[in-house]
Protein backbone atom coordinates (compact mmCIF):
# COMPACT_ATOMS: atom_id res chain seq x y z
CA UNK A 1 0.00 0.00 0.00
CA UNK A 2 2.97 2.32 0.77
CA UNK A 3 5.03 1.48 -1.80
CA UNK A 4 4.62 4.84 -4.12
CA UNK A 5 5.48 6.97 -0.94
CA UNK A 6 8.04 4.74 -0.03
CA UNK A 7 9.53 5.40 -3.36
CA UNK A 8 9.46 9.06 -3.39
CA UNK A 9 10.85 9.43 -0.06
CA UNK A 10 13.67 7.01 -0.90
CA UNK A 11 14.48 9.34 -4.27
CA UNK A 12 14.34 12.02 -1.92
CA UNK A 13 16.75 11.34 0.59
CA UNK A 14 19.08 9.67 -2.15
CA UNK A 15 19.70 13.51 -3.04
CA UNK A 16 20.99 14.22 0.30
CA UNK A 17 23.72 11.69 0.46
CA UNK A 18 27.26 12.95 0.55
CA UNK A 19 26.30 16.32 1.53
CA UNK A 20 28.60 17.43 4.03
CA UNK A 21 26.25 19.70 6.06
CA UNK A 22 22.77 21.28 4.71
CA UNK A 23 21.88 24.17 3.35
CA UNK A 24 18.70 26.50 3.97
CA UNK A 25 18.17 25.11 0.10
CA UNK A 26 18.53 21.91 0.51
CA UNK A 27 15.71 22.01 3.58
CA UNK A 28 13.38 23.77 1.51
CA UNK A 29 13.79 20.64 -1.45
CA UNK A 30 14.07 17.77 0.69
CA UNK A 31 11.01 19.31 2.40
CA UNK A 32 8.82 20.26 -0.61
CA UNK A 33 9.52 16.51 -2.06
CA UNK A 34 8.10 15.20 1.06
CA UNK A 35 4.96 17.53 0.91
CA UNK A 36 4.35 16.32 -2.59
CA UNK A 37 4.75 12.82 -1.69
CA UNK A 38 2.64 12.67 1.30
CA UNK A 39 0.17 14.62 -0.95
CA UNK A 40 0.10 12.11 -3.42
CA UNK A 41 -0.58 9.27 -0.97
CA UNK A 42 -3.47 11.03 0.10
CA UNK A 43 -2.50 12.22 3.48
CA UNK A 44 -4.90 14.79 4.65
CA UNK A 45 -3.57 18.58 4.19
CA UNK A 46 -3.84 19.19 8.03
CA UNK A 47 -1.59 16.59 8.80
CA UNK A 48 0.68 17.20 6.17
CA UNK A 49 1.32 20.77 7.20
CA UNK A 50 1.64 19.70 10.82
CA UNK A 51 4.09 17.08 9.64
CA UNK A 52 6.53 19.56 7.28
CA UNK A 53 6.13 22.25 9.54
CA UNK A 54 7.66 20.01 11.96
CA UNK A 55 10.32 17.85 10.20
CA UNK A 56 11.75 21.51 8.76
CA UNK A 57 12.27 23.15 11.94
CA UNK A 58 13.52 20.28 13.57
CA UNK A 59 15.96 20.22 10.19
CA UNK A 60 16.99 23.73 10.61
CA UNK A 61 18.33 22.82 14.17
CA UNK A 62 21.26 21.89 16.36
CA UNK A 63 20.95 17.91 15.89
CA UNK A 64 21.65 18.13 12.22
CA UNK A 65 23.87 21.02 12.22
CA UNK A 66 26.39 19.56 14.50
CA UNK A 67 25.59 16.09 12.69
CA UNK A 68 28.33 13.95 11.21
CA UNK A 69 26.12 12.81 8.79
CA UNK A 70 23.25 15.23 7.68
CA UNK A 71 21.58 12.81 5.54
CA UNK A 72 21.14 10.30 7.97
CA UNK A 73 19.37 12.54 10.75
CA UNK A 74 17.22 13.59 8.09
CA UNK A 75 15.74 10.05 8.00
CA UNK A 76 16.22 9.68 11.66
CA UNK A 77 13.51 12.75 11.62
CA UNK A 78 11.40 11.75 8.93
CA UNK A 79 10.83 8.07 10.92
CA UNK A 80 10.09 9.87 14.50
CA UNK A 81 7.68 11.90 12.96
CA UNK A 82 5.81 9.39 11.02
CA UNK A 83 5.97 7.32 14.48
CA UNK A 84 4.35 10.47 15.76
CA UNK A 85 1.08 10.59 12.83
CA UNK A 86 0.87 6.83 13.08
CA UNK A 87 -0.20 7.32 16.82
CA UNK A 88 3.35 7.07 18.90
CA UNK A 89 3.17 3.80 20.98
CA UNK A 90 1.77 1.06 20.60
CA UNK A 91 -2.12 1.10 21.67
CA UNK A 92 -3.08 -2.12 23.60
CA UNK A 93 -5.90 -3.48 24.24
CA UNK A 94 -8.23 -2.88 27.84
CA UNK A 95 -9.09 -5.66 29.40
CA UNK A 96 -12.29 -5.77 32.04
CA UNK A 97 -11.42 -6.32 35.61
CA UNK A 98 -14.30 -8.61 35.43
CA UNK A 99 -15.10 -10.81 32.31
CA UNK A 100 -16.15 -10.66 30.20
CA UNK A 101 -14.60 -7.74 28.50
CA UNK A 102 -16.79 -6.37 25.85
CA UNK A 103 -15.73 -5.59 22.36
CA UNK A 104 -17.47 -3.45 19.98
CA UNK A 105 -17.09 -3.08 16.07
CA UNK A 106 -18.46 -0.03 14.25
CA UNK A 107 -18.08 0.89 10.57
CA UNK A 108 -19.70 1.28 7.40
CA UNK A 109 -20.59 -1.77 5.64
CA UNK A 110 -18.08 -3.47 3.17
CA UNK A 111 -15.04 -2.07 5.35
CA UNK A 112 -14.83 -6.03 6.31
CA UNK A 113 -15.80 -5.75 10.16
CA UNK A 114 -17.48 -9.57 10.14
CA UNK A 115 -14.26 -11.10 8.83
CA UNK A 116 -12.23 -8.80 11.61
CA UNK A 117 -14.44 -9.86 14.33
CA UNK A 118 -13.25 -13.40 13.12
CA UNK A 119 -9.35 -12.36 12.71
CA UNK A 120 -10.06 -10.91 16.14
CA UNK A 121 -11.26 -13.68 17.58
CA UNK A 122 -8.58 -15.78 16.21
CA UNK A 123 -6.00 -13.46 17.50
CA UNK A 124 -7.37 -13.63 21.14
CA UNK A 125 -7.61 -17.26 21.23
CA UNK A 126 -3.76 -17.23 20.58
CA UNK A 127 -3.00 -14.71 23.55
CA UNK A 128 -4.72 -17.33 25.71
CA UNK A 129 -8.49 -15.66 25.90
CA UNK A 130 -11.82 -17.51 25.06
CA UNK A 131 -13.84 -14.83 23.02
CA UNK A 132 -17.48 -15.14 21.91
CA UNK A 133 -18.47 -13.48 18.04
CA UNK A 134 -21.99 -11.87 18.46
CA UNK A 135 -24.31 -11.25 15.64
CA UNK A 136 -25.61 -7.98 15.98
CA UNK A 137 -25.69 -7.33 12.45
CA UNK A 138 -29.37 -8.73 11.54
CA UNK A 139 -30.01 -6.34 8.29
CA UNK A 140 -27.47 -7.24 5.61
CA UNK A 141 -28.44 -10.49 3.56
CA UNK A 142 -26.45 -13.36 5.01
CA UNK A 143 -24.68 -11.72 8.00
CA UNK A 144 -25.31 -13.83 10.40
CA UNK A 145 -24.26 -16.84 8.92
CA UNK A 146 -21.29 -15.23 7.45
CA UNK A 147 -20.08 -14.29 11.21
CA UNK A 148 -21.16 -18.24 11.38
CA UNK A 149 -18.56 -19.31 9.00
CA UNK A 150 -15.40 -16.84 10.09
CA UNK A 151 -16.25 -18.34 13.67
CA UNK A 152 -16.28 -22.10 12.56
CA UNK A 153 -12.89 -21.12 10.59
CA UNK A 154 -11.23 -19.39 13.46
CA UNK A 155 -12.53 -22.29 16.05
CA UNK A 156 -13.85 -19.58 18.58
CA UNK A 157 -17.79 -19.75 19.62
CA UNK A 158 -20.72 -17.94 17.96
CA UNK A 159 -23.59 -16.19 19.54
CA UNK A 160 -26.42 -15.87 16.82
CA UNK A 161 -30.12 -16.70 18.20
CA UNK A 162 -31.62 -14.44 15.41
CA UNK A 163 -31.63 -15.15 11.66
CA UNK A 164 -30.85 -11.91 10.39
CA UNK A 165 -31.80 -11.11 7.21
CA UNK A 166 -33.79 -8.01 8.70
CA UNK A 167 -35.74 -10.04 11.20
CA UNK A 168 -34.54 -9.88 15.41
CA UNK A 169 -33.64 -6.84 17.20
CA UNK A 170 -29.89 -5.97 17.53
CA UNK A 171 -29.86 -4.74 20.65
CA UNK A 172 -31.44 -7.26 22.43
CA UNK A 173 -29.25 -10.19 21.27
CA UNK A 174 -26.36 -7.83 22.30
CA UNK A 175 -27.46 -7.80 26.03
CA UNK A 176 -28.42 -11.31 26.15
CA UNK A 177 -25.01 -11.86 24.67
CA UNK A 178 -23.53 -10.83 27.93
CA UNK A 179 -25.16 -13.03 30.20
CA UNK A 180 -24.75 -15.84 27.64
CA UNK A 181 -20.97 -15.14 27.94
CA UNK A 182 -20.82 -14.99 31.76
CA UNK A 183 -22.67 -18.40 32.10
CA UNK A 184 -20.27 -20.10 29.26
CA UNK A 185 -17.28 -18.71 31.05
CA UNK A 186 -16.03 -16.77 28.05
CA UNK A 187 -13.54 -13.86 29.17
CA UNK A 188 -14.24 -12.06 25.80
CA UNK A 189 -17.27 -10.54 23.80
CA UNK A 190 -17.07 -9.28 20.59
CA UNK A 191 -20.41 -7.78 19.51
CA UNK A 192 -20.55 -7.30 15.23
CA UNK A 193 -22.78 -4.50 14.09
CA UNK A 194 -24.41 -3.42 11.29
CA UNK A 195 -23.70 -0.72 8.41
CA UNK A 196 -24.53 1.15 6.14
CA UNK A 197 -23.32 2.23 2.50
CA UNK A 198 -22.92 5.66 4.15
CA UNK A 199 -23.32 7.65 7.25
CA UNK A 200 -27.00 8.28 8.34
CA UNK A 201 -28.86 8.65 11.34
CA UNK A 202 -30.54 5.08 11.48
CA UNK A 203 -27.04 3.68 11.93
CA UNK A 204 -25.92 5.97 14.13
CA UNK A 205 -29.17 5.53 16.77
CA UNK A 206 -28.29 1.70 16.21
CA UNK A 207 -24.91 1.41 17.23
CA UNK A 208 -25.61 4.42 20.16
CA UNK A 209 -28.26 2.05 21.03
CA UNK A 210 -26.11 -1.23 21.19
CA UNK A 211 -23.50 0.66 22.92
CA UNK A 212 -25.59 1.63 25.92
CA UNK A 213 -26.91 -1.76 26.31
CA UNK A 214 -23.42 -3.53 26.81
CA UNK A 215 -21.25 -0.79 28.32
CA UNK A 216 -18.61 -2.22 25.82
CA UNK A 217 -14.86 -1.79 27.35
CA UNK A 218 -13.63 -0.73 24.07
CA UNK A 219 -15.14 0.43 20.50
CA UNK A 220 -13.45 0.06 17.66
CA UNK A 221 -14.07 1.53 14.47
CA UNK A 222 -13.41 -0.72 11.48
CA UNK A 223 -11.81 1.34 8.15
CA UNK A 224 -11.34 0.29 4.83
CA UNK A 225 -7.94 1.81 4.12
CA UNK A 226 -8.30 1.90 0.26
CA UNK A 227 -10.92 4.81 0.52
CA UNK A 228 -8.53 7.81 1.23
CA UNK A 229 -9.92 10.68 2.59
CA UNK A 230 -13.26 9.30 2.69
CA UNK A 231 -12.13 7.33 5.89
CA UNK A 232 -11.04 10.59 7.41
CA UNK A 233 -14.11 11.63 7.34
CA UNK A 234 -16.51 8.77 8.11
CA UNK A 235 -14.18 8.06 11.15
CA UNK A 236 -15.04 11.63 12.29
CA UNK A 237 -18.64 11.14 12.03
CA UNK A 238 -18.39 8.32 14.14
CA UNK A 239 -16.32 9.63 16.73
CA UNK A 240 -19.02 12.45 17.37
CA UNK A 241 -22.12 10.28 16.85
CA UNK A 242 -20.91 6.93 18.53
CA UNK A 243 -18.02 7.70 19.73
CA UNK A 244 -14.80 5.21 19.60
CA UNK A 245 -11.44 4.48 21.59
CA UNK A 246 -9.42 2.86 18.50
CA UNK A 247 -8.95 2.50 14.56
CA UNK A 248 -8.54 -0.87 13.22
CA UNK A 249 -7.25 -1.14 9.32
CA UNK A 250 -8.39 -3.55 7.02
CA UNK A 251 -7.50 -4.25 3.65
CA UNK A 252 -4.14 -3.12 4.44
CA UNK A 253 -2.66 -5.15 1.68
CA UNK A 254 -4.21 -3.00 -1.06
CA UNK A 255 -3.08 -1.10 -3.37
CA UNK A 256 -4.68 2.15 -2.60
CA UNK A 257 -2.00 5.06 -2.02
CA UNK A 258 -2.65 4.37 2.28
CA UNK A 259 -3.48 8.09 3.22
CA UNK A 260 -5.83 7.05 5.13
CA UNK A 261 -3.62 5.17 7.41
CA UNK A 262 -1.15 8.06 8.17
CA UNK A 263 -4.68 10.87 8.52
CA UNK A 264 -7.11 8.88 10.72
CA UNK A 265 -4.71 8.91 14.17
CA UNK A 266 -3.69 12.18 13.63
CA UNK A 267 -7.17 13.80 12.60
CA UNK A 268 -9.24 11.73 15.07
CA UNK A 269 -6.58 11.58 17.80
CA UNK A 270 -7.77 8.04 18.45
CA UNK A 271 -4.94 5.47 17.66
CA UNK A 272 -4.86 2.42 14.99
CA UNK A 273 -5.13 -0.62 17.29
CA UNK A 274 -4.86 -3.38 14.70
CA UNK A 275 -4.05 -3.98 10.93
CA UNK A 276 -5.33 -6.26 9.15
CA UNK A 277 -3.11 -7.28 5.86
CA UNK A 278 -4.14 -10.07 3.80
CA UNK A 279 -7.20 -12.65 2.84
CA UNK A 280 -6.34 -14.95 5.46
CA UNK A 281 -7.79 -14.95 8.97
CA UNK A 282 -3.62 -15.11 10.14
CA UNK A 283 -2.98 -11.83 8.32
CA UNK A 284 -3.74 -10.09 11.25
CA UNK A 285 -1.74 -8.15 14.88
CA UNK A 286 -1.31 -5.29 16.52
CA UNK A 287 -0.35 -1.93 14.97
CA UNK A 288 2.92 -0.86 15.36
CA UNK A 289 3.48 2.61 14.85
CA UNK A 290 7.36 2.74 14.77
CA UNK A 291 7.49 -0.74 12.52
CA UNK A 292 5.42 0.83 9.97
CA UNK A 293 7.28 4.01 9.80
CA UNK A 294 10.46 1.34 9.55
CA UNK A 295 8.55 -0.01 6.62
CA UNK A 296 7.53 3.14 4.80
CA UNK A 297 11.18 4.35 5.13
CA UNK A 298 12.25 0.84 3.79
CA UNK A 299 13.80 -0.05 6.88
CA UNK A 300 12.61 -3.05 7.28
CA UNK A 301 10.44 -4.65 10.43
CA UNK A 302 12.94 -7.28 11.63
CA UNK A 303 10.62 -7.45 14.82
CA UNK A 304 7.54 -8.48 13.12
CA UNK A 305 9.35 -11.18 11.43
CA UNK A 306 10.72 -12.29 14.75
CA UNK A 307 7.89 -12.82 16.24
CA UNK A 308 6.09 -14.22 13.22
CA UNK A 309 9.19 -17.67 13.19
CA UNK A 310 9.03 -17.54 16.90
CA UNK A 311 5.02 -18.47 16.80
CA UNK A 312 5.74 -21.26 13.82
CA UNK A 313 8.91 -22.42 14.69
CA UNK A 314 9.56 -24.31 18.09
CA UNK A 315 12.49 -24.24 20.31
CA UNK A 316 12.88 -27.90 20.62
CA UNK A 317 12.75 -28.55 16.55
CA UNK A 318 15.42 -25.44 15.84
CA UNK A 319 17.89 -27.08 18.41
CA UNK A 320 17.33 -30.25 16.95
CA UNK A 321 17.90 -29.27 13.35
CA UNK A 322 20.76 -27.29 14.54
CA UNK A 323 22.45 -30.54 15.74
CA UNK A 324 22.20 -32.30 12.67
CA UNK A 325 24.04 -29.60 11.01
CA UNK A 326 26.56 -29.09 13.27
CA UNK A 327 27.31 -33.42 13.42
CA UNK A 328 29.41 -34.97 10.36
CA UNK A 329 29.62 -31.62 8.72
CA UNK A 330 26.06 -31.94 7.94
CA UNK A 331 25.41 -35.44 6.52
CA UNK A 332 22.36 -35.89 8.69
CA UNK A 333 20.07 -33.33 7.04
CA UNK A 334 18.67 -34.82 5.07
CA UNK A 335 15.30 -33.66 2.55
CA UNK A 336 13.04 -34.93 4.87
CA UNK A 337 14.72 -32.09 7.44
CA UNK A 338 14.58 -29.69 4.35
CA UNK A 339 11.04 -30.05 3.70
CA UNK A 340 9.68 -29.85 7.04
CA UNK A 341 11.70 -26.76 7.41
CA UNK A 342 10.39 -24.88 4.30
CA UNK A 343 6.79 -25.95 5.16
CA UNK A 344 7.78 -24.00 8.67
CA UNK A 345 8.59 -21.14 6.48
CA UNK A 346 5.55 -21.08 4.66
CA UNK A 347 3.42 -21.43 7.12
CA UNK A 348 4.78 -17.92 7.99
CA UNK A 349 2.99 -16.30 4.95
CA UNK A 350 4.25 -15.73 1.51
CA UNK A 351 7.62 -15.56 0.43
CA UNK A 352 7.19 -12.51 -0.57
CA UNK A 353 5.84 -10.47 2.59
CA UNK A 354 8.94 -12.19 4.43
CA UNK A 355 11.21 -10.86 1.99
CA UNK A 356 9.41 -7.31 2.36
CA UNK A 357 10.01 -6.98 5.72
CA UNK A 358 13.71 -7.25 5.34
CA UNK A 359 15.63 -3.86 5.40
CA UNK A 360 16.52 -2.71 1.94
CA UNK A 361 13.85 -4.42 0.21
CA UNK A 362 12.24 -2.12 -1.49
CA UNK A 363 14.75 -1.44 -4.09
CA UNK A 364 14.06 -4.93 -5.33
CA UNK A 365 10.49 -4.84 -5.21
CA UNK A 366 9.58 -5.74 -8.24
CA UNK A 367 11.98 -9.03 -8.49
CA UNK A 368 10.15 -9.80 -4.93
CA UNK A 369 6.35 -9.40 -6.47
CA UNK A 370 7.41 -11.84 -9.33
CA UNK A 371 8.18 -14.54 -7.13
CA UNK A 372 6.33 -17.41 -8.35
CA UNK A 373 4.97 -18.92 -4.48
CA UNK A 374 4.02 -22.23 -6.78
CA UNK A 375 8.36 -23.06 -6.45
CA UNK A 376 7.62 -23.92 -2.72
CA UNK A 377 5.07 -26.21 -4.04
CA UNK A 378 6.85 -27.71 -7.05
CA UNK A 379 9.82 -28.25 -5.04
CA UNK A 380 7.52 -29.96 -2.21
CA UNK A 381 6.19 -32.44 -4.53
CA UNK A 382 9.69 -33.48 -6.23
CA UNK A 383 10.60 -34.43 -2.90
CA UNK A 384 7.62 -36.57 -1.67
CA UNK A 385 7.78 -38.20 -5.20
CA UNK A 386 11.44 -39.69 -3.80
CA UNK A 387 11.50 -42.63 -1.50
CA UNK A 388 12.41 -42.83 2.43
CA UNK A 389 15.67 -43.84 1.54
CA UNK A 390 16.38 -41.17 -1.16
CA UNK A 391 15.28 -38.83 0.85
CA UNK A 392 17.50 -39.67 3.71
CA UNK A 393 20.76 -40.32 0.77
CA UNK A 394 20.21 -38.22 -2.31
CA UNK A 395 23.75 -39.06 -3.65
CA UNK A 396 22.32 -42.55 -4.57
CA UNK A 397 19.39 -40.74 -6.82
CA UNK A 398 21.33 -41.47 -10.29
CA UNK A 399 19.80 -40.84 -13.79
CA UNK A 400 16.51 -43.34 -13.69
CA UNK A 401 15.88 -42.60 -10.71
CA UNK A 402 16.10 -39.01 -11.30
CA UNK A 403 13.58 -39.69 -14.37
CA UNK A 404 10.98 -41.54 -12.24
CA UNK A 405 11.18 -38.50 -9.53
CA UNK A 406 10.54 -36.03 -12.18
CA UNK A 407 7.57 -38.20 -13.82
CA UNK A 408 5.92 -38.45 -10.36
CA UNK A 409 6.13 -34.85 -9.45
CA UNK A 410 5.21 -33.67 -13.26
CA UNK A 411 8.87 -31.37 -13.55
CA UNK A 412 11.31 -31.85 -16.21
CA UNK A 413 14.53 -34.43 -15.26
CA UNK A 414 16.73 -30.96 -14.90
CA UNK A 415 14.53 -29.59 -11.90
CA UNK A 416 15.54 -32.78 -10.19
CA UNK A 417 18.85 -32.61 -10.60
CA UNK A 418 19.17 -29.00 -9.86
CA UNK A 419 17.28 -29.07 -6.67
CA UNK A 420 19.98 -32.08 -5.35
CA UNK A 421 22.67 -29.73 -6.23
CA UNK A 422 20.99 -27.01 -4.59
CA UNK A 423 20.20 -29.11 -1.54
CA UNK A 424 23.71 -30.26 -1.29
CA UNK A 425 25.27 -26.95 -1.46
CA UNK A 426 22.68 -25.29 0.70
CA UNK A 427 23.58 -28.26 3.67
CA UNK A 428 27.08 -27.64 3.16
CA UNK A 429 26.85 -23.52 3.41
CA UNK A 430 24.25 -24.25 6.57
CA UNK A 431 26.58 -26.86 7.92
CA UNK A 432 29.76 -24.67 8.19
CA UNK A 433 27.68 -21.82 9.38
CA UNK A 434 26.31 -23.98 12.21
CA UNK A 435 29.73 -25.22 13.51
CA UNK A 436 31.08 -21.86 14.20
CA UNK A 437 32.98 -21.18 10.78
CA UNK A 438 30.42 -18.06 9.65
CA UNK A 439 29.96 -17.59 5.48
CA UNK A 440 31.67 -19.35 3.60
CA UNK A 441 34.93 -16.99 2.72
CA UNK A 442 34.56 -15.06 6.15
CA UNK A 443 36.00 -16.07 9.62
CA UNK A 444 33.93 -17.57 12.33
CA UNK A 445 32.78 -15.69 14.78
CA UNK A 446 35.19 -15.25 18.25
CA UNK A 447 34.58 -18.01 20.87
CA UNK A 448 32.89 -20.26 18.45
CA UNK A 449 34.35 -23.41 16.42
CA UNK A 450 35.93 -22.48 13.32
CA UNK A 451 36.50 -18.79 14.72
CA UNK A 452 39.67 -17.02 15.54
CA UNK A 453 39.82 -18.61 18.42
CA UNK A 454 40.41 -21.93 16.98
CA UNK A 455 42.50 -21.00 14.27
CA UNK A 456 44.86 -19.54 16.65
CA UNK A 457 45.17 -23.29 18.32
CA UNK A 458 45.64 -24.97 14.87
CA UNK A 459 48.94 -22.51 14.16
CA UNK A 460 51.77 -24.18 15.35
CA UNK A 461 54.14 -22.21 17.71
CA UNK A 462 57.20 -20.99 15.14
CA UNK A 463 60.39 -23.18 16.21
CA UNK A 464 62.90 -21.01 18.04
CA UNK A 465 66.39 -21.12 19.04
CA UNK A 466 65.98 -24.29 21.94
CA UNK A 467 68.56 -23.59 25.01
CA UNK A 468 70.83 -26.13 26.10
CA UNK A 469 69.87 -27.83 28.85
CA UNK A 470 73.99 -28.08 30.04
CA UNK A 471 74.51 -25.42 32.43
CA UNK A 472 77.61 -24.67 31.84
CA UNK A 473 76.89 -24.94 27.64
CA UNK A 474 73.42 -22.33 28.64
CA UNK A 475 75.94 -19.93 30.32
CA UNK A 476 78.47 -19.44 27.80
CA UNK A 477 75.32 -19.30 24.75
CA UNK A 478 74.12 -16.18 27.03
CA UNK A 479 77.22 -14.67 27.11
CA UNK A 480 77.92 -15.30 23.64
CA UNK A 481 74.31 -13.06 22.71
CA UNK A 482 75.23 -10.37 25.23
CA UNK A 483 78.42 -9.91 23.15
CA UNK A 484 77.27 -9.73 19.55
CA UNK A 485 74.62 -6.78 21.39
CA UNK A 486 76.88 -4.81 22.45
CA UNK A 487 78.54 -5.06 19.58
CA UNK A 488 75.07 -4.24 17.38
CA UNK A 489 74.73 -1.37 19.65
CA UNK A 490 78.32 0.26 18.93
CA UNK A 491 77.80 -0.16 15.09
CA UNK A 492 74.63 1.49 14.42
CA UNK A 493 71.58 3.01 16.05
CA UNK A 494 67.53 2.08 16.12
CA UNK A 495 67.22 3.07 12.48
CA UNK A 496 70.14 1.05 11.49
CA UNK A 497 72.42 3.93 11.11
CA UNK A 498 75.75 4.79 12.74
CA UNK A 499 75.36 5.43 16.04
CA UNK A 500 77.06 8.74 16.28
CA UNK A 501 74.67 10.15 12.69
CA UNK A 502 71.49 8.65 14.84
CA UNK A 503 71.63 11.66 16.95
CA UNK A 504 71.82 14.15 14.31
CA UNK A 505 68.88 12.02 11.93
CA UNK A 506 66.42 14.40 10.56
CA UNK A 507 63.35 13.61 7.88
CA UNK A 508 63.40 14.41 4.66
CA UNK A 509 61.48 17.24 4.03
CA UNK A 510 58.84 15.95 2.12
CA UNK A 511 58.05 13.21 5.29
CA UNK A 512 58.10 16.24 7.71
CA UNK A 513 54.84 17.74 6.89
CA UNK A 514 52.92 14.37 8.59
CA UNK A 515 54.76 15.06 11.26
CA UNK A 516 52.99 16.83 14.34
Amino acid sequence: MFDTLSDRLSATFKNLRGKGRLSEADIDATAREIRIALLEADVALPVVRAFIGNVKERARGVEVSQALNPAQQVVKIVNEELVGILGGETRRLRFAKNPPTVIMLAGLQGAGKTTLAGKLGLWLKGQGHSPLLVACDLQRPNAVNQLSVVADRAGVAVYAPQPGNGVGDPVQVAKESIEHARSKQYDVVIVDTAGRLGIDQELMQQAADIRDAVSPDEILFVVDAMIGQDAVNTAEAFRDGVGFDGVVLSKLDGDARGGAALSIAHVTGKQVMFASNGEKLEDFDAFHPDRMASRILDMGDLLTLIEQAEKTFSQEEAAKMASKLASSKGKDFTLDDFLAQMEQVRKMGSISKLLGMLPGMGQIKDQINNIDERDVDRTAAIIKSMTPKERAEPTIINGSRRARIAKGSGVEVSAVKNLVERFFDARKMMSKMAQGGGMPGMPGMPGMGGGPGRQKKQVKQAKGKRKSGNPMKRKAEEQAAAARREQAAAQGGAFGLPAQEDKNFELPDEFKKFMG
